[in-house]
C-alpha cells in the first residue's frame, strides 16, 4: 500500500472516528442511552489509537502492546473496585492521567527530537514555530490538570480537608503561569544549548504542576462537581495542543470536542448552583460542611420512625424520592429501590428528582441510582420535577442538603442564594432521612428541616430505608 493510499484510508476512518465521537456525546446527554454512548466513544478512541499507528508507520508494537496491556490491566482493576461512592474520585484520576498523559508526549517529543537529537538547534528550529508554541501549552496544560486531579481526588476522599486560605492566590497563580509560559517560550524559541533548553521546559513542567495545586487546595467540596468538570475540559485541551504539536489531526479534533464538552457541563454546573465559574475558582463556599454553632441550631423540629412514615406512604398517590451524597456514602441505592418498588407495587407513582450537583461529580446521582438498576424512566431532572411538587403527596429527601434548602430564596445574600434548588416544600408531606441536624458544604442550616409539615428521620439511610421497605411490605 503506498503512502496515497494510507492517507486515504486514514481519512476515512478518522472521520469514522470523529463521528462516533459526536453521536456518543449525544447519547451522553441522557441517562437512557448514557452507556450506549460511552460505549461509542470507547470504539471512538480505539479507532483514533489505530489511525495513529497507522499514520506512524515504522514504530516497534512490542511497546505498544505492554503499554495497552499495563494500561488495560490498571482501569480494569480501578473500575472494576471501584464503588459509586468513589465515582467522583474515579473520574478525577481518570483527568489526572489525561492531562499527565498530553504532557509526558510533549516531553517526550521534545526529548526525542530536540535533545537526543541534532544539537545546536532551537526547539522552533526543528519542529517550527507552530509546534513549539502548542508543546509548551501541552505541557502547562497537562501539568496543571494532572496535579489539580490529583488534590482533586484527594479533597473528595477526604485526605485534604478543609479549603486553606492561601495569600494573594490570584496574582500567585498568575504570575507562575507567566513564568513558566517564559520559562517554556525561551527554551524552545531562543535557547539552542540542549541542557539549558531541557531544564527550561522542566522549570515550566513545575511551575504548571504548582498552578494546579494551588488552583484546587482552597476550593471547597461543594465546589467540586465545576472543578472536575473544568478539569475535564482541560484535558481535552491539553490533548489538542498535543495533536497540534504532533500534527495530528485526529487528536486536535477530540481534544477539541472533549475541551469543549467539557467547557460547557461546566457552564451548567455553574448555571445549576447560580455562581459564575470566575467565583467558584477565586473561592468556593463552606468548606467541608463545618458550619459555626450559631448556624447550626434549630427550633421546632419534628421527628419520626420508619412505621409512622409506612403508615403516610400507604395512603399516598405520588411520591418524589431526592437522592444526595448522603444517600451514596451509606450505599442505600439499592434501599431506596426496594422502597420504590414497594411502593410502585401499590400503584403509587414513584419518581426520583436529579439536581444537577447533588453528588460531588455531574451526573452521580445518575451513576448511582444505576448501579441499583433504578428505571431510567424514574429520573427526572430538577426543571422538570419541580413543577409537579405542589401536587405531590409525599417527598422523601434521602441525604440531600444544601440542594433542597430554601434559604435559597429566601436568603438572596447568603451562601446559596439564588442557586436553583428542587422545590421539595412545596409537596403536602417531606420525610428527610438524615444522620443529623448538621449542615451541608455550604456551612449553614436547612430551613426546611423547621417547617411543620417536614418530619425527620434520623439515622443511616440504608437502615432507615430498609426498615421502611419492611414496614411498607408487611402492611
Amino acid at each position: 500500500m503506498n503512502g496515497i493510499e494510507v492517507t486515504q484510508v486514514t481519512a476515512v476512518l478518522a472521520l469514522g472516528s470523529i463521528a462516533l465521537f459526536v453521536v456518543g456525546l449525544k447519547r451522553l446527554s441522557k441517562v437512557r442511552t448514557a452507556r450506549e454512548g460511552n460505549a461509542l466513544l470507547a470504539a471512538g478512541m480505539l479507532l483514533a489509537v489505530i489511525i495513529t499507528l497507522i499514520e506512524v508507520g515504522r514504530v516497534d508494537y512490542r511497546w505498544i502492546v505492554t503499554g495497552l496491556v499495563v494500561g488495560s490491566a490498571f482501569g480494569i482493576l480501578i473500575v472494576v473496585r471501584a464503588q459509586a461512592t468513589k465515582m467522583p474520585q474515579i473520574v478525577a484520576r481518570f483527568n489526572g492521567f489525561g492531562g499527565a498523559s498530553s504532557a509526558l508526549v510533549a516531553l517526550s517529543l521534545f526529548w526525542g527530537r530536540v535533545v537526543e537529537g541534532d544539537g545546536g538547534q532551537t526547539t522552533a528550529a526543528v519542529l517550527g514555530g507552530a509546534a513549539a508554541a502548542t508543546l509548551v501549552l501541552s505541557v502547562l496544560i497537562g501539568a496543571i490538570t494532572f496535579s489539580g486531579s490529583v488534590f482533586a481526588e484527594l479533597k473528595l476522599a477526604g485526605t485534604v480537608s478543609g479549603s486553606p486560605s492561601i495569600p494573594v492566590r490570584g496574582p500567585l497563580m498568575g504570575l507562575l503561569a507567566l513564568g513558566g509560559l517564559a520559562l517554556g517560550a525561551v527554551g524552545t524559541f531562543a535557547i539552542d544549548d540542549d541542557t539549558v533548553a531541557a531544564a527550561l521546559v522542566l522549570g515550566l513542567f513545575a511551575a504548571a504542576l504548582l498552578i494546579g495545586i494551588i488552583l484546587v487546595v482552597p476550593i471547597g467540596g461543594a465546589d467540586m462537581p465545576v472543578v472536575i468538570s473544568l478539569l475535564n475540559s482541560l484535558s481535552g485541551l491539553a490533548a489538542a495542543a498535543t495533536g497540534f504539536a504532533l500534527t495530528n489531526n485526529l487528536l486536535i479534533m477530540a481534544g477539541t470536542i472533549v475541551g469543549a464538552a467539557g467547557l460547557i457541563l461546566t457552564q451548567i454546573m455553574c448555571k445549576a448552583m447560580n455562581r459564575s465559574l470566575l467565583n467558584v475558582l477565586v473561592g468556593g463556599y463552606g468548606g467541608d460542611g463545618g458550619g459555626a454553632p450559631e448556624d447550626q441550631e434549630y427550633g421546632h423540629v419534628v421527628s419520626g420512625d420508619a412505621e409512622e412514615a409506612a403508615m403516610v406512604l400507604e395512603a399516598a398517590e405520588s411520591v418524589v424520592i431526592v437522592p444526595g451524597y448522603g444517600l451514596a456514602v451509606a450505599r442505600a441505592q439499592h434501599a431506596v429501590h426496594e422502597v420504590a418498588k414497594a411502593l410502585t407495587g401499590r400503584g403509587v407513582q414513584v419518581r426520583f428528582g436529579i439536581h444537577p450537583v447533588a453528588g460531588r461529580m455531574p451526573g452521580h446521582m445518575n451513576v448511582v441510582l444505576a448501579e441499583a438498576e433504578v428505571p431510567y424512566e424514574q429520573l427526572v431532572e430538577m426543571d422538570q420535577i419541580n413543577p409537579d411538587f405542589s401536587q405531590t403527596d409525599v417527598v422523601i429527601v434521602v441525604g440531600a442538603n444544601d440542594v433542597v434548602n430554601p434559604a435559597a430564596s429566601s436568603d438572596p445574600t447568603g451562601p446559596i442564594g439564588g442557586m436553583p434548588i428542587l422545590e421539595v416544600g412545596r409537596a403536602r408531606r417531606v420525610f428527610v432521612i438524615k444522620r443529623s441536624l448538621s449542615p451541608g458544604y455550604a456551612g449553614i442550616k436547612n430551613e426546611l428541616f423547621e417547617r411543620e409539615h417536614t418530619v425527620m428521620l434520623f439515622g443511616d439511610a440504608k437502615e432507615v430505608l430498609d426498615a421502611l421497605a419492611t414496614e411498607l411490605a408487611d402492611n
